[in-house]
Formats: C-alpha cells, sequence, structure tokens
C-alpha cells in the first residue's frame, strides 16, 4: 500500500503531511514528517495541487487556511482534537469582551473559526517567542491552560489562560516522572509544554515533538526519558539510532493520531473524499493570525 499511495500522490501532483505522533508506517511514506509549525511552514510552500494531512482535523484546516487554491484531504474526518473542542468561538469572544485590547495567542491546536478572532497563532515550539513578540503587557493565551503557564512562567508578560488541557499531556503525574528518574537516573527527561508546570519543572528540556529530535541528536546523553504520546517513541529511535528513549507513562496515547491508516490514505487519494475546506468569510481573518505566526519563523 504505501507503493500505491506513492504512485496516488505523483498521480494527483500530491503531497503527504504526517504528524510526529502519527504510526510508523504512515511516517515512513510521508513526504514530511513534524510537529504543528513545521507543517503548517510546509504546507504554505508546497506547490502541489494536493496536500494529503495525516494528522487531525485542526492541522487539516491550517493547511486551508494557508492554501485555499488546494484540494487539503484528511483521511479520517473524524480524526479531531478534543483539546481543540475546549474553545469555542462564542467563548472566546465573551471573553475578549471582559479583557478589552488584550491581544488573544491562539495554539494552532484550535479550530479555523477560533483562529479567525485571533491576534496571532502560536505552536507549543514558538509559544515564549509569539507572546514576546507582542508589545502588549498582557496576553490572554487559549486552549492549554498547560501551555500558558510554562510560557508565563518564562515571561514577564501578565498571560491570561484559558481551562483547556491536552488529555493525554495533562494526565502526566510527577509521580510518574519521579518513578521514571528513579529507574532509569541517567537518562535525560524531555517533556512538551503541553504537561502541568509541576512536570515540565522536572524536565532538563521542554520542547516540541520536533524540539525533542532535535535535541536527542544533539545531546552527549544516550538515555532519555521522554514525556509526550507513546508515538514519538518512533521518529526518536529513526533520527536517533543507537540511543535509549523510555516513554514515561503508556496512558499517554492519543487515539485521534492513531485513527488513519494506510487504506484511509489511499482512498482518499482515488476519491479525493475527506476533503477540509475552510470557507473563505473564517479563512481571510484566520490567514492574519497564522502568516503572523510563521513570520516569526521566517
Amino acid at each position: 500500500m504505501q507503493d500505491q499511495i506513492r504512485s496516488l500522490l505523483k498521480k494527483r501532483r500530491g503531497i503527504l503531511l504526517a504528524h510526529n505522533y502519527q504510526p510508523r508506517e504512515i511516517q515512513d511514506v510521508a513526504d514530511v514528517c513534524g510537529d504543528s509549525l513545521e507543517l503548517s511552514i510546509q504546507a504554505a510552500k508546497t506547490d502541489a495541487e494536493v496536500i494529503v494531512f495525516c494528522g487531525v482535523h485542526f492541522m487539516a484546516e491550517t493547511a486551508s487556511i494557508l492554501s485555499p487554491d488546494k484540494t487539503v484531504l484528511l483521511p479520517r474526518t473524524d480524526a479531531g482534537c478534543p483539546m481543540a473542542d475546549m474553545v469555542t468561538p462564542e467563548a472566546l469572544s465573551k471573553r475578549k469582551a471582559e479583557l478589552p485590547s488584550v491581544p488573544v495567542v491562539t495554539y494552532v491546536n484550535s479550530t479555523a473559526e477560533v483562529k479567525a478572532l485571533s491576534t496571532i497563532c502560536c505552536t507549543s515550539a514558538n509559544a515564549l517567542e509569539v507572546v514576546e513578540s507582542l508589545e502588549d503587557e498582557e496576553v490572554l493565551m487559549v486552549p492549554d491552560r498547560n501551555l500558558a503557564l510554562n510560557t508565563a512562567a518564562r515571561s514577564s508578560k501578565k498571560v491570561h489562560t484559558w481551562e483547556g488541557h491536552c488529555p493525554f499531556h495533562n494526565l502526566l503525574t510527577v509521580g510518574e516522572v519521579e518513578s521514571a528518574k528513579n529507574r532509569y537516573p541517567e537518562a535525560v527527561f524531555m517533556a512538551h509544554p503541553e504537561c502541568p508546570p509541576e512536570v515540565v519543572a522536572l524536565a532538563d528540556v521542554a520542547v516540541s515533538t520536533s524540539g525533542m529530535i532535535r535535541y536527542a541528536r544533539q545531546s552527549e546523553a544516550q538515555a532519555f526519558i521522554v514525556g509526550t504520546e507513546v508515538g514519538m517513541r518512533y521518529p526518536l529511535e529513526k533520527a536517533c539510532p543507537g540511543k535509549t528513549f523510555h516513554m514515561v507513562s503508556p496512558r499517554m496515547l492519543c487515539e485521534d493520531m492513531k485513527k488513519i491508516t494506510l487504506a484511509d490514505i489511499v482512498n482518499c487519494l482515488e476519491t479525493l473524499d475527506g476533503e477540509v475546506k475552510v470557507p473563505e468569510a473564517v479563512r481571510k481573518p484566520a490567514l492574519k493570525a497564522v502568516e503572523r505566526m510563521i513570520a516569526l519563523a521566517l
């Protein structure tokens, strides 16, 4: 099926993007693997006519926002993000009215409608950079409370938080981390910024998924404790042969990131089913927020 996918991509003039949490067989057939920021930038730069996004719904929406002239396909349209569902445009509009003139920094793990109400977007990789790029002394960060708190800990600005979270990152406890550190005392602990602040405080480094790959590559350490979704072990081992990666908790499993199969990709390329298209009235204001973020990385 991987050969079939490559053939269909050539036929459709398509590109296959895969998030680092995707199953290994999907990562192996993808043109580009990465975190949300890398994939957003790639979606903006590609000259492909069809973008197949192996991730979750908000990621395909971001590609549609950036590439309205392209066909964006999500092989499983029911692959969603519980965190993205924790903020609605109605609730955000109400909060904005309570905080007039305070810019809204919205995590890319959000719907297009929420992005459209935002000043600028951010990812876990660039949240601090985004907050610091604003002249305002106060910001509202949505929807991830943990990312907001972890950003606030490194910024002098006042950060208003939202009561959203990633269900599997939020599960990680200090006890689980300390237990892993006791089992693997020589290992470096890498945490994702979506983890609770008390967990991040124990980390040797808190970075995005692709940040973990770069850090592990460059580090002299040979063993790592990894505080993120369990699927991250594969890209880490692939990028760092000979090094050992201990996933801190088997509970950190995102079922939505595991929904897409090779058969789903074949089907969407054959039929062009699963198209994600953001309406222009939403896309244009959302584009401003996404482009403002991407400009910081270029």
